[in-house]
Formats: structure tokens, sequence, C-alpha cells
């Protein structure tokens, strides 16, 4: 629990443009590592859910940090 509250606490602490890249490199991972379990070469398969989560991190952060979030 610690450590999610650390994530999001890092997350949020950056700006805009900083999380776009992060979402794209996180959605790169994604992809490669779906295919990786597609042909069998995924070692580690807990590392898919890290990186799901995360994505949503950044996604919540950046719905927060938009101007049509603030009503």
């Amino acid at each position: 629990m610690k450590a999610a509250q650390n994530d999001i606490k890092s997350v949020r602490n950056q700006d805009a443009d900083r999380l776009k890249e992060e979402l794209v490199s996180l959605k790169k991972e994604q992809f490669n590592l779906r295919f990786q379990q597609a042909t069998g070469q995924l070692e580690k398969s807990s590392r898919i859910r890290e990186v799901r989560r995360a994505i949503a991190r950044v996604q919540t952060v950046l719905r927060e940090k938009s101007p049509k979030a603030k009503v």
C-alpha cells in the first residue's frame, strides 16, 4: 500500500508533458509484454499487471490536471 501511495505522489508531481511521454512509453512496454506473452517468451507475467496499473495511474493524474476536470 505504501509503495502505491509513493507512486501516485511521484506521478502527481510531474507536469502534463512528462506524463504524456511516460504514458507513451508504458503503452509501448505493454505492447511488447503482450507480444512476448503470445510468443511464449514472457518471463515475468506479473509485469503486465504492474504496467497496466501504472498506465491507469498516469491517465488518472492527466485527467485530474485537465482543465475540464475542474468543475
